[in-house]
């Protein structure tokens, strides 16, 4: 998939567990954990405001675009 999940390396930079990030967010832990593994179809704009609310981060800091390689080259 072309975007990729930073969840864990904010995280690792707030010093937070998963369990106390879902807690604060209002998620369940395994919902969390299909977002934070990158299996996640899609995230609703309410769900990622507070996961930045939270971890004190922007949007950015926690998806990124990368470019898929192809077979084509």
């Amino acid at each position: 998939m072309p975007i990729a999940v930073d969840i864990d390396v904010m995280l690792a930079r707030r010093k937070m567990s998963v369990g106390e990030l879902a807690d604060r967010v209002g998620i369940t832990p395994a919902n969390l954990a299909v977002l934070k593994n990158g299996r996640a179809k899609a995230v609703r704009f309410a769900t990622l405001a507070a996961l930045c609310e939270v971890l004190e981060c922007q949007p950015g800091d926690l998806l990124r675009w990368e470019a898929e390689v192809t077979a084509d080259g």
